[in-house]
């Protein structure tokens, strides 16, 4: 049997994509952003920066914060009506806003 290539960014060529001009860099404020418990927020991953990633199919998916561990957050999704925890680094996270107009 051939042994599968690859690890957990392949085929995220164009969802981990950057424009040209905003490659290599990142946002401090978005790094050391704070959250509260119950924020919903929304997973948007900074693709310069690999620590605390989620998996790709969680991309672009909102959740709630549910605690801290560390530096980072712990996000619960709902993943096909399944529950999922998961951990990750607020530069990954956005605040949630939706607007009705």
């Amino acid at each position: 049997m051939a042994k599968r290539m690859g690890g957990s960014r392949k085929k995220t060529r164009d969802i981990l994509k950057k424009k040209p001009r905003d490659r290599g860099k990142f946002s401090l404020t978005r790094y050391f952003q704070k959250f509260k418990e119950g924020d919903k927020v929304l997973l948007k991953a900074e693709p310069s920066i690999h620590g605390g990633m989620y998996f790709r199919r969680f991309h672009a998916k909102a959740g709630v914060v549910s605690g801290k561990q560390g530096r980072c957050y712990v996000v619960d999704i709902d993943d096909l009506g399944k529950k999922k925890s998961l951990i990750v680094h607020p530069v990954h996270l956005r605040k949630y806003q939706w607007n009705y107009k």
